[in-house]
């Protein structure tokens, strides 16, 4: 049997305020639709690598075309002009903007969002809510939420933890040097690194490599992508920005014991968006791309069915 070759290329896609984006592309310019991934926090578009080895039959054969991309700050992707304090989920959608101005300038788009990539896909409806049923055909939004992440401190403790969590946001940012020498201590393949990862991310399925894997992608973020990016998650709010999204199918998907976004945030996304296909997945924490990646692709494919 012989192997289809499926062409790749890669991009740097700058941004006006300087940043550049590292992209990938995969599959053939003629495909009838584009689908382009955005991943979470701390993350980096290689989080997406088991869902786009689920959908590479569709690469090949040409019926789709694969964009994936770096978030600003994580993975290859630079940083650009901002300043700490400006870091916001807008920015986001404004780079998602950008990047399918630049890769995908015409034709037919779905977009998928892992976490604070559903959120990016969010900021893109706000912010460009033209693009919405024009060239955005479809989203899906995996363990996510439109906001009401921060929730209000309720004992004196949760009240000190606001207070400090900024300045020792700054300081971890400032000794970022000192803080990446302990953190090199304790490296992924560290069975505290590793139980840590599972206890917060994974369900009870994951697998030993699954956890490995995620733990070694969140290692190679910056500490300035953890301290920058922490309170805009808190300040995300774009349950407003969900009434774009009605223009488009879409498919919402949750796992059951995620810890970041938990079900209710998945819940509330499908009652704003009443056409939507909501899955909560059994046994799975907050990384279904890698938990469940044919549930993903499955759900991927259905919002691709129409070319």
């Amino acid at each position: 049997m012989t192997a289809t070759t499926v062409q790749r290329t890669v991009h740097a896609v700058g941004t006006t305020d300087g940043a550049r984006l590292h992209a990938t592309v995969s599959g053939s310019p003629q495909a009838p639709v584009t689908l382009v991934l955005a991943h979470g926090w701390t993350l980096s578009q290689a989080s997406w690598d088991d869902v786009a080895a689920e959908l590479a039959p569709d690469l090949a054969e040409g019926s789709v075309r694969l964009v994936r991309y770096d978030q600003r700050g994580h993975g290859r992707s630079t940083w650009g002009e901002v300043a700490d304090d400006d870091v916001e989920i807008d920015l986001l959608g404004e780079d998602l903007a950008t990047v399918l101005a630049a890769l995908v300038p015409t034709g037919p788009v779905v977009l998928g969002g892992h976490s604070m990539g559903g959120m990016t896909i969010m900021a893109l409806a706000a912010a460009h809510p033209d693009l919405i049923g024009e060239r955005v055909r479809g989203v899906a939004l995996v363990d996510t939420s439109a906001g009401r992440l921060a929730t209000p401190p309720r004992t004196a403790a949760e009240r000190l933890q606001q207070r400090l969590l900024p300045r020792v946001s700054s300081w971890a940012v400032a000794h970022s040097r000192r803080v990446d020498g302990w953190r090199r201590r304790v490296p992924p393949t560290a069975p505290r690194h590793q139980a840590l990862v599972r206890g917060l991310l994974y369900g009870s399925a994951a697998t030993d490599a699954m956890v490995l894997r995620g733990a070694e992608i969140m290692s190679a973020s910056s500490v300035r992508s953890f301290a920058a990016f922490y309170p805009a998650l808190g300040r995300h709010d774009k349950a407003q920005a969900l009434a774009a999204l009605r223009a488009v199918p879409a498919e919402v998907l949750v796992g059951e014991t995620d810890k970041l976004t938990p079900v209710r945030h998945a819940e509330r996304l499908a009652a704003a968006l009443p056409d939507a296909h909501l899955q909560v997945v059994p046994d799975c924490g907050h990384m279904l791309p890698q938990e469940r990646p044919d549930l993903v692709a499955a759900a991927i494919r259905r919002l691709l069915e129409p070319w």
